[in-house]
C-alpha cells in the first residue's frame, strides 16, 4: 500500500499568560496505508498534541511553525492540512478521512443524546446518506465491533453502557465514515485487561478489513508490541527514537527508550524492584537547552548534551535515534582484528 500521511517539521507552541511555550518541536514521521504506528512516551511528552495537529484540533492559542507541513494522501490527490482554514474545509479531515478515538468515551458522546442519534448525525454530515441508510450502517458497525443486540444499544445513551461497551461504540462511530486514518489516543487505558485484549484484537482486524492507517498513542509499551508495526518514542515534544517496533524494543538505542523498557515489570523476576527513570519530565516552561532528556540522563556526555540539540542518526536503514552518545559511538572506527602469529612448520616444538 502507498503513503498515507507525511508530517514534516511539526512545531507547535501555545500562547499563554506566562508566555509562548513549546509543546512539539520539529517532529517528522510518515505512515503508510494499512500500517500501525505507536507513539509512546510519558504523560506530558506531547503525544496527544501531535495527534490533534494532524486534524488541526488544538486550541485557538496554538501557533504552528512556519516550516510545519502535514500532507494526507487520498485517492483524489494530496491534501495540505495546514492550508485548511474554515470548518467546512476541515470536514475532510475531521471525521471524514481521519477519525479520532479519545481515551475517555464520555468525552466523545453527548450524555443527553442517544448513541444512535449521534452516529447518524455524523454520517449525514460527512456522507450523502439519508436517515434510514445512516441508521442501518450505524447498527451494522455496532454489531461489527462486537456489541450484542446492536439495535437496542443504538437507542441507548452513553451512561447506560459499560466502559468497555462505550469504548466499542466510540470505535464504531469513528469507523462508520470509513476513514483512511484512525488516531487512537490511549484507547485501552481505562479498560480492564480482558476488554483491553479484545479492543486490540478488534483494531488488528479493522486494519486488515479496511486497510486504514492507525496512529496508536499510549504509554504502555506492552500494548505497542502487540499492535504496532513501527514505533516513535517521544519526550518533551521531541522524537528521540523511531523504527520497527520489534527492533526498537529488542535493541533500544536512546537512554530514554531503555529507561521505559527497564521500567516494565518482568513476570519471571517478581522480586526484582522496578527500575524507574530518575526525576520527572520538566515543564514546557522550563524546557532544558540541548538534548531535552539531559536532566534525567545517566549517560550524558557533558557540555554537548546540555547545549546542542541532537539530530537523528541512522543505526540502519529503518532505525534511527537522536542521541549524541550513540552518534559518537557509531562514528568510532571499528576495532581492528588482532593479528595472530603463523604457526611454525615444526608445530612449535624445539629439536
Amino acid at each position: 500500500m502507498g503513503k498515507l500521511l507525511d508530517v514534516e517539521n511539526l512545531t507547535l507552541q501555545f500562547d499563554t499568560d506566562e508566555g509562548r511555550i513549546t509543546a512539539v518541536d520539529n517532529v517528522s514521521f510518515s505512515l503508510d496505508a494499512g500500517e500501525v504506528m505507536g507513539l509512546v512516551g510519558e504523560s506530558g511528552s506531547g503525544k496527544s498534541v501531535t495527534a490533534k495537529s494532524v486534524m488541526k484540533l488544538n486550541a485557538k492559542n496554538a501557533v504552528y511553525g512556519d516550516k510545519t507541513k502535514i500532507t494526507l494522501h487520498l485517492e483524489d490527490g494530496p491534501v495540505d492540512i495546514m492550508s485548511l482554514q474554515t470548518s467546512k474545509e476541515l470536514q475532510v479531515v475531521r471525521g471524514g478521512a481521519i477519525s479520532l478515538i479519545f481515551q475517555e468515551p464520555m468525552a466523545s458522546f453527548a450524555p443527553a443524546i442517544s448513541i444512535g442519534d449521534q452516529m447518524t448525525e455524523q454520517l449525514q454530515i460527512h456522507t450523502d446518506m439519508n436517515n434510514k441508510q445512516a441508521k442501518e450502517l450505524s447498527i451494522e458497525m455496532l454489531d461489527r465491533v462486537g456489541i450484542s443486540d446492536a439495535s437496542t444499544r443504538f437507542r441507548q445513551f452513553a451512561f447506560e453502557l459499560s466502559g468497555g461497551m462505550r469504548q466499542r461504540a466510540m470505535i464504531a462511530m469513528a469507523l462508520s465514515t470509513k476513514p483512511k486514518l484512525l488516531i487512537a489516543d490511549e484507547p485501552t487505558t481505562a479498560l480492564d485487561v480482558t476488554i483491553q485484549a479484545q479492543v486490540i484484537d478488534l483494531m488488528k482486524d479493522l486494519v486488515k478489513d479496511f486497510g486504514m492507517g492507525i496512529i496508536f498513542i499510549t504509554h504502555d509499551l506492552g500494548v505497542i508490541v502487540q499492535t504496532a508495526d513501527k514505533v516513535a518514542v517521544m519526550y518533551l515534544g521531541r522524537l528521540v527514537e523511531q523504527g520497527p517496533v520489534r527492533e526498537v524494543i529488542r535493541t533500544p538505542a536512546h537512554p530514554y527508550t531503555k529507561g521505559l523498557i527497564a521500567a516494565l515489570p518482568d513476570l519471571d523476576k517478581l522480586d526484582v524492584p522496578l527500575a524507574a527513570i530518575p526525576g520527572d519530565i520538566p515543564s514546557p516552561l522550563e524546557r532544558p537547552p540541548g538534548c531535552v532528556f539531559n536532566t534525567r540522563c545517566s549517560v550524558a556526555i557533558g557540555e554537548r548534551c546540555t547545549s546542542e540539540i541532537p539530530m537523528f542518526t541512522k543505526i540502519d536503514d529503518v532505525h534511527q535515534v537522536a542521541c549524541h552518545l550513540v552518534e559518537e559511538d557509531l562514528a568510532k572506527p571499528a576495532p581492528k582484528a588482532a593479528k595472530t602469529k603463523p604457526k611454525s612448520k615444526s608445530g612449535g616444538k624445539s629439536k
